[in-house]
């Protein structure tokens, strides 16, 4: 399984964070896209017209990392601050 946490905006529309299947082989990219395939609220808020950075087991990440059983993935929008 994987635990996949939401932050800031995402959060409010898709929860604090869900658990996920483990598919052998699959990318960061790849289990964006497959969240976005299935429609809905995540289809509208991980949005490829949207940039959004990833982390997975709590360091940022390119959408390249492969994923493994147990992993912590993470999404979020880019902070700014003053």
């Amino acid at each position: 399984m994987l635990t996949l946490k939401y932050f800031a905006r995402l959060r409010e529309q898709l929860g604090p964070q869900e658990l996920r299947p483990f598919v052998p082989g699959q990318s960061l990219g790849q289990l964006r896209d497959a969240l976005i395939a299935q429609g809905g609220a995540h289809a509208q808020a991980l949005d490829r017209s949207q940039f959004l950075r990833c982390a997975l087991n709590q360091q940022m990440a390119e959408e390249s990392a492969l994923l493994a059983d147990g992993d912590e993935v993470a999404f979020f929008p880019p902070v700014t601050g003053g």
